[in-house]
């Protein structure tokens, strides 16, 4: 049997003069009733008599008062707590008029009451019970003929606190959802055997006997603060089932503070990288940034952008946006306006590497920090293309630092990479000559010149994550380069802010390391990417290996042979103690590199850069042979 005769009679929706006739039956049975309770079920003849008098009163006064607040005019199959409100405050007023109309009977007429006053009560209530009864059963049987119990897919939630109640509340109002909710699991004992909108909470030992005996289609992570190996380990349980796992976004990001179905997404690979929320210190970093001009090279990038929202939260008094990314930088401006209403961005559009161009933005500006994060960062491009390496990474810093020290900046922080450390690729020698020479230029400079480093953003562009994403969505192969690579992640949010902590403690001359946690071997992320998106592994999608790319090694250091490093009084950040240089020495040699640029010949480029770091030992290239002329093998 079909609900399509069902379906018909919910096609349209139902006249509101209806509604309204349906409304004014239930104050004629509430009446009777109400007498009837009244007096025992034996209504006195004497009370009957008034009967006409009163029904003609209490229609009256119903009928005018569902007009004038339009009880009727709502679509019963939407109905809502704010409806029920509704029809509470206008049965609650005109009960309240009954009263007053009593009164003056009483007092001004013939001392007697029109209508007894525990009629009003239990018509009160009765109405009340009748008009909202109505329409919550109206729309339990419409949800039901289009979204029936039996062909609803079974979710669970973890997490039975508020969050986890309004999770199960979202999923229950959208009917687009098809999901009923048949569990809550939640690690607070005292919750156990309890039930919360109906449904029984259990502790997590449950879940593999649930997942045994129901057929469940995905389990809801709803706890906003979640233990990151917490939320590991149920994902890997979950995906050993095949169960899909979905997460509830933070409380900031609800729609007006309501969640809505939409919002709950499919986790994500960052979800499940994310470490401890690293734990900063606000005042010091505000005291840094407040009232101060602040410059951002690279601004539109993944890390120069993010560092743009998280300095806007510390009160600069203005803001100044360098790019060439002439497309990114509207974006961003757009997306500030809209975010932040912040009015204090300036957005320049310039090339670091046009010396003119960038000294009229310090001379308008006079900035007063200075966050670089300007670069080629792409390892084979670089690899490729050895001039515009050092075009960028090395003359583009050069004058920006040169620049920042002669406009009195009072400190420069650069972004710098973990592939910096013993080079195996041009990109990386090309950051750490950047470094050598803004490390050297601090030690004769007033300008505070403070250097951070650390490994692989998730979801930067070009990044692991972003590329796996997009094979995954075409269907594969998901390309990894070998199976041993292995490397070091950390949120975007997390690197910012370990940067701008940094920023505020350095003294200049440091080069401070972020602790980039356990690495992950990327094929294993490849794999956990591939199950979460609901595919399974050489039947849905297949991995292809396609060798290590030139300059690429297996895995990534942040300290080369002969550095250490040193605590700070952030567990998250170290110093590491680096070799010095001589700033005449270091600039003699980065001119003769950069003289080099317009000759165009690779060769002779990378020759010049191993000269400067030696430790820059080429591997999978065509330069290794200028490490064989070297080491004369």
């Amino acid at each position: 049997m079909t609900n399509e005769p069902l379906m018909l009679l919910f096609k349209h929706n139902m006249p509101r003069w209806l509604i309204f006739l349906i409304d004014l039956l239930f104050v004629a049975f509430a009446i009777v009733l109400a007498y009837m309770v009244r007096f025992n079920f034996h209504v006195p003849p004497s009370e009957i008599k008034l009967w006409p008098q009163v029904f003609a009163v209490m229609l009256l006064v119903r009928a005018a008062s569902f007009l004038i607040a339009r009880t009727n005019a709502g679509i019963i199959r939407y109905t809502s707590t704010e409806d029920a409100v509704r029809i509470f405050i206008v049965i609650f007023a005109g009960s309240v008029l009954f009263s007053l109309l009593n009164l003056f009977t009483f007092y001004f007429v013939n001392q007697q009451f029109v209508i007894p006053f525990s009629i009003i009560v239990i018509e009160l209530m009765t109405v009340i019970l009748l008009m909202v009864t109505f329409r919550v059963v109206v729309k339990m049987a419409y949800l039901e003929m289009v979204n029936p119990a039996s062909a609803r897919n079974k979710v669970v939630i973890y997490g039975a606190g508020e969050a986890g109640v309004i999770t199960k509340r979202a999923l229950d109002r959208d009917m687009g959802s098809r999901s009923k909710v048949i569990a809550f699991i939640d690690d607070d004992k005292s919750k156990w055997g309890k039930k919360a909108e109906g449904v029984s909470i259990s502790g997590p030992d449950k879940l593999n006997e649930l997942f045994g005996k129901e057929e469940i289609d995905s389990v809801i992570i709803a706890i906003q603060k979640l233990k990151p190996e917490k939320k590991q380990a149920i994902v890997d349980k979950c995906l050993s089932y095949k169960i899909k796992v979905l997460n509830v976004p933070p409380v900031t990001s609800w729609i007006n503070g309501e969640l809505s179905f939409n919002q709950i997404k499919k986790i994500r690979i960052e979800d499940l990288l994310e470490r401890d929320e690293i734990r900063l210190n606000p005042e010091k970093i505000k005291t840094e940034i407040k009232d101060k001009t602040v410059m951002v090279t690279g601004a539109s990038g993944s890390i120069g952008s993010e560092l743009v929202r998280q300095i806007l939260n510390f009160d600069p008094v203005k803001i100044i946006l360098v790019d060439q990314a002439e497309s990114g930088l509207f974006d961003l401006e757009i997306e500030l306006l809209e975010k932040f209403h912040a009015e204090n961005v300036e957005v320049v559009i310039a090339d670091i590497c046009n010396q003119a161009r960038m000294e009229n933005a310090f001379r308008t500006f006079k900035p007063q920090l200075l966050y670089h994060a300007a670069a080629y960062k792409h390892v084979p491009l670089m690899e490729n293309n050895p001039s515009e390496a050092i075009h960028t990474n090395v003359k583009g810093t050069k004058i920006v630092a040169d620049l920042s020290g002669r406009y009195g900046i009072e400190k420069f922080i650069m972004i710098s990479t973990d592939k910096a450390v013993n080079p195996t690729n041009v990109m990386g020698a090309s950051k750490r000559i950047a470094e050598i020479y803004i490390q050297s230029l601090g030690r004769k400079s007033k300008t505070k010149f403070i250097t951070t480093r650390f490994g692989n953003v998730l979801g930067s562009n070009g990044s692991a994550v972003t590329l796996f994403r997009k094979q995954i969505e075409k269907g594969g192969p998901v390309t990894v380069t070998h199976p041993d690579v292995i490397r070091y992640f950390m949120t975007i949010p997390e690197a910012c802010q370990l940067v701008l902590e940094a920023g505020a403690m350095g003294q200049g001359g440091e080069i401070y390391l972020f602790d980039m946690g356990e690495p992950v071997k990327i094929v294993d992320l490849a794999r956990k990417m591939i199950r979460l998106s609901g595919l399974e592994l050489d039947k849905d999608i297949q991995i292809k290996f396609t060798g290590l790319r030139p300059g690429e090694k297996l895995y990534e250091e942040l300290l080369n042979n002969g550095e250490n490093a040193l605590p700070t009084h952030h567990p998250q950040i170290l110093i590491g103690k680096v070799r010095e240089y001589d700033l005449d020495a270091v600039t003699t040699q980065i001119n003769e590199l950069l003289s080099l640029f317009d000759q165009q010949d690779n060769m002779e480029i990378v020759k010049k850069m191993k000269q400067i770091v030696p430790e820059f030992i080429s591997m999978n290239s065509v330069f290794e042979k200028l490490d064989k002329n070297k080491t004369g093998t």
